[in-house]
């Protein structure tokens, strides 16, 4: 007998049904499913996980918060626990005929270690167990599944251990940094803060950039320029650019005003080639995603559907070029059947010899690429993320963009203007992958010598602007940049700053607390990117087969030894900056009976509720919904003159709520859905 084991439920069932040609045979171990099938006259058995069924945890004794020092917790050795009863005991059942294990998981660190706990567990349940093979493939569709089993290989036990580096690592750090702070802070039960390895410094990279713009001092600067036309107007800057002085630029404005007529002096045209986008990584799909509006999290949770229905290959990759092995033209055949058949042919009779290729090349997976055709209608969401993907596949085999671009310098009264043009003169790549836009003005056609009406000439004021804020997309490539986490791990370190409260908005916008805690860290490695690269860097030698696990663990205890006793000292200060910023990001407006703010709390029961700072002299409360995410706003009922707050629930659009159960406008509303008694 054979047991395969996969890493979720959805892969096992269609890697069953590929292997079986469609003649699988489902049965239940208790809840569990299990795909059966014969096979070379040999029985197959499927199961699949839900991800990791072991959990690594400190000791019972040691989640005591308020007894043990969070210090003491750096040498205490945590322990690994079945998390998934049901799945454990079916894989139990499974293994009594003394099978061929072969771990069919997804192909990274954390796939290979999700592996080889289950295989662990299973020789704990029987030790006869000798055979063990492992599956790698990029894609579950038929030709990359059958080619992983028909080539079995040996699993990675490096890659494991640096799958478990991490979880243990990032275990030790977040529970000994989280209590300190949630201690110190006295910020227990489900208010708790939470500090991590990863997650604290890409925090500090957005507070950072948030002090930026607040302390951001603007300067005022000034232009001229001269709007010219030629059958519409025409916008040309003085060649100086950017004058800080005023008197300046007035200067010289004063010495053109009058003038009637630009006389174009030179014209330079440039025929450009625009290369096409290179193959999506984890990264740069991430990133182009954004840019549709979704968010990391969302955008990896589809392109994991995707992958699992068999439609694109693995989401998980830092490659940027596309294998030899890779079968350009059987997939460009399975889309033509599909909604490209356009795209397909003009790829087919006009692309490029070789695919573009990225900086980046790894030999685990290839770059993120469509695999099949969709055979169901597939949700709005998957359509538009598998299109992008496809999109993105098209232009990599696509020719250059051909551009021009055209610089005129114009002469005024003495005075040198410039502007520049731009024209899309053979769009190639860029037609099959619209998501880039050119903001780049055409020019009417000019010829030296010739002279053109001036219609106005200005001086324009404005000031510098702060640095923006950055987006989902752009942190993912910041974070990459610094080594904070993996292809695997970023997305999910962004939406823990989310459900933490660290951040709010569509565009990460850290709150107060989180501009406390940080700056409650700011001395400490631990917000510093360099020691996370570091450790980062290690996990890649243990893959690597070039330093142990042991090692590891041995010098991230004594790091976080350090960094402990940097933060001792400082607990008191740490406790006022933090107390200060959560009151203040739980303000939620002024109290109408007494003037004093009010503040979301919450009660021994653990509901939440507003209350006054009034209190006890003030006993003035209002009621909460207690469920779904709360942001404060500076809006006041026009009603009752209460405070607002903005709902957020899963699955339902934001709403605002006045937070008096009192309201006139409630009641008001409360009476005419009452029905109208009848004659």
């Amino acid at each position: 007998m054979k047991l395969i084991i996969c890493e979720k439920n959805i892969a096992a069932r269609r890697i069953a049904y590929i292997l079986s040609g469609g003649k699988t045979k489902s049965t239940y171990l208790g809840k569990i499913p299990v795909y059966d099938f014969t096979k070379d006259n040999e029985p197959w058995s499927v199961i699949g996980l839900k991800g990791h069924i072991i959990n690594l945890d400190y000791p019972s004794d040691f989640n005591q918060w308020n007894k043990i020092a969070p210090h003491e917790l750096i040498n205490v050795e945590p322990l690994k626990n079945v998390s998934e009863k049901g799945i454990a005991l079916a894989l139990k059942t499974l293994v009594e005929n003394t099978p061929s294990l072969i771990v069919a998981t997804d192909f990274d660190r954390e796939g290979e270690l999700i592996g080889v706990e289950v295989v662990n567990l299973l020789k704990s349940y029987n030790q006869n167990i000798t055979q063990i093979k492992r599956a790698r493939y990029s894609a579950i569709t038929p030709f990359e599944i059958n080619t992983a089993f028909d080539n079995l290989t040996e699993v990675d036990y490096n890659l494991s251990s640096a799958g478990e580096a991490r979880q243990f690592i990032d275990l030790v750090w977040g529970a000994v940094l989280t209590r300190f702070i949630s201690l110190t802070s006295r910020r227990l039960g489900r208010d708790f803060l939470s500090i991590g390895r990863v997650q604290s410094p890409t925090l500090a990279l957005l507070v950072e950039r948030e002090k930026e713009i607040k302390n951001f001092v603007p300067k005022p600067y000034w232009q001229i320029i001269a709007r010219l036309k030629k059958d519409k107007p025409l916008d040309t800057n003085h060649e100086h650019g950017i004058f800080r002085e005023e008197h300046l630029a007035q200067e010289i404005y004063t010495k053109i005003k009058e003038s009637k007529e630009a006389l174009v002096k030179e014209v330079k045209k440039i025929v450009n080639n625009e290369l096409p986008p290179t193959p999506f990584n984890t990264t740069t799909f991430i990133q182009a995603a954004s840019y549709l509006g979704f968010s990391a999290a969302k955008a990896m949770s589809i392109a994991e559907e995707l992958y699992m229905t068999g439609l694109t290959s693995y989401p998980r990759t830092d490659n940027t070029v596309y294998p030899p092995s890779l079968n350009i033209s059987g997939i460009l055949q399975k889309l033509s059947a599909a909604q490209f058949s356009k795209e397909v042919q003009e790829v087919q009779t006009n692309g490029r010899s070789h695919p573009t290729r990225g900086k980046q090349q790894t030999t685990d997976h290839p770059p993120i690429h469509p695999v099949d055709a969709p055979s169901k209608k597939l949700s709005a969401d998957q359509a538009a993320i598998y299109e992008l993907i496809c999109r993105r596949f098209f232009a990599t085999l696509a020719k250059d963009a051909i551009s021009e671009t055209t610089d005129v310098w114009f002469d005024i009264s003495g005075e040198k203007f410039i502007t520049s043009g731009y024209r899309l003169v053979e769009p190639h790549w860029k037609n099959l992958y619209p998501y880039i836009k050119d903001k780049k003005k055409t020019l009417p056609e000019l010829i030296e010598g010739e002279k053109l009406d001036i219609v106005q000439i200005f001086v324009k004021q404005d000031t510098t602007k702060p640095p923006q804020r950055y987006t989902q997309g752009a942190l993912i490539g910041k974070m990459e940049q610094l080594s904070l986490g993996t292809k695997s791990t970023r997305h999910e370190i962004i939406s823990k700053l989310y459900s933490r409260k660290y951040v709010t908005g569509a565009t990460p916008i850290p709150t107060s607390t989180a501009i406390a805690v940080v700056d409650a860290l700011i001395n400490c490695d631990v917000v510093k990117p360099k020691m996370t690269a570091e450790l980062e860097s290690d996990m890649n030698e243990i893959a690597e087969g070039k330093k142990t696990l042991d090692a590891t663990v041995k010098e991230s205890r004594e790091m976080l030894t350090k960094v402990m006793q940097e933060l001792e000292p400082e607990k008191e200060k740490i406790k006022t900056n933090i107390t200060n910023a959560v009151r203040e990001q739980n303000t939620i407006g002024t109290c109408p009976k007494c003037g004093k703010p009010l503040v979301v709390r919450v009660s021994k029961k653990a509901k939440r509720f507003v209350g006054c700072t009034g209190y006890p002299e003030c006993t003035n409360t209002y009621s909460l919904p207690q469920q779904g995410g709360l942001t404060m706003t500076t809006k006041l009922c026009d009603a009752c003159n209460t405070p607002i707050v903005k709902v957020k629930m899963k699955g339902r659009p934001t709403w605002e709520l006045c937070i008096n159960s009192e309201c006139p406008k409630k009641k008001k509303k409360e009476t005419e859905k009452q029905p109208v008694p009848s004659a």
